[in-house]
């Protein structure tokens, strides 16, 4: 499966992510998309596809890093690139106001039938609630080690599913001056790497499901938490990955159930009906019967 992550880059030379990261595009004005002086896209991708010291939830995924924008600007756009290139997932992990370019570009992801994750967002940082907000997008809430709510994990409706999101380990980008190439974050960033990990997972397992139909088995399967039912806090619950990969989930719809082809039309011979000439044989068959019978008899 290739995991579109749209961020600040991602580090292609950490050796936890060695042959997992496509060359990538950019945005804008802005640098190659293997130099990640943020880490945050390293970050990212190593919850996704990480198969070394680390250990991503999807460790033969391949992600196709997407670099848009920079500190100040984000340029728009990004998610298309994504889309264009092949990315079957995409892990929006940033929030920010409702922009008419990215509500398309994720509307365009989605008519493509591309599984779109984005985070909440965090109480403690001021960014908006786009993409999560968009219709059809998977929004991430954040869960700590006990499988309660982040405290930082915003309440919100646009709340869909729930995975850790304190104190997660991953990798970091080498390019920073101060990295040791592992990090551990918290925040509902982290969530939406791990959910797109799983949605990654969904797809490479049930290739034949259409994305509302991964998402569908995603939610599913998830641990309820708070009231029963969808919530703000939690959504439809935690992710259960073995659940996920392994519960007998019925369809959205029964068109998406796998059928057989239907039996053709029995044939007839002049309008005569097929079950008159069954019948037919096997009244000769047995007549014939008789006769051979009856040979027999005499000749004894």
């Amino acid at each position: 499966m290739v995991v579109g992550v749209v961020d600040l880059g991602v580090d292609a030379s950490h050796p936890d992510l060695a042959g997992s990261v496509l060359p990538g595009y950019v945005v804008g004005p802005v640098e190659n998309p293997h130099l990640d002086v943020d880490g945050h896209g390293t970050a990212m991708a190593g919850l996704i596809a990480a198969h070394g010291r680390a250990l991503g939830i999807a460790p033969k995924a391949t992600v196709l890093p997407v670099k848009d924008g920079d500190f100040v600007n984000n340029f728009g756009g990004g998610v298309r690139i994504a889309v264009d290139h092949g990315a079957q997932v995409l892990c929006l992990a940033y929030g920010g106001d409702d922009d008419p370019v990215e509500r398309a570009d994720v509307q365009y992801a989605i008519d493509h039938d591309v599984v779109v994750i984005a985070g909440v967002g965090n109480s403690d940082e001021p960014a908006g609630d786009y993409p999560a907000a968009y219709p059809g997008v998977v929004g991430a809430a954040g869960v700590d080690r006990n499988g309660n709510q982040a405290p930082t994990s915003v309440v919100t409706p646009n709340a869909d599913l729930a995975a850790p999101s304190v104190s997660i380990y991953s990798t970091d980008s080498l390019h920073r001056p101060t990295s040791t190439g592992y990090r551990t974050g918290t925040g509902t960033s982290d969530a939406t790497a791990i959910i797109a990990g799983a949605a990654a997972l969904v797809r490479a397992k049930f290739p034949r499901l259409s994305a509302v139909e991964v998402i569908h088995r995603l939610t599913a399967t998830a641990d309820d938490k708070g009231p029963p039912g969808r919530d703000d806090q939690y959504g439809y619950g935690i992710v259960n990955l073995v659940k996920a990969l392994t519960a007998d989930v019925p369809p959205l719809t029964p068109s998406a159930m796998p059928t057989t082809a239907a039996a053709p039309p029995e044939p007839t011979d002049r309008g005569v009906p097929a079950a008159v000439i069954a019948l037919l044989i096997i009244a000769a068959l047995a007549a014939a019967g008789v006769i051979v019978g009856v040979v027999r008899a005499r000749t004894r």
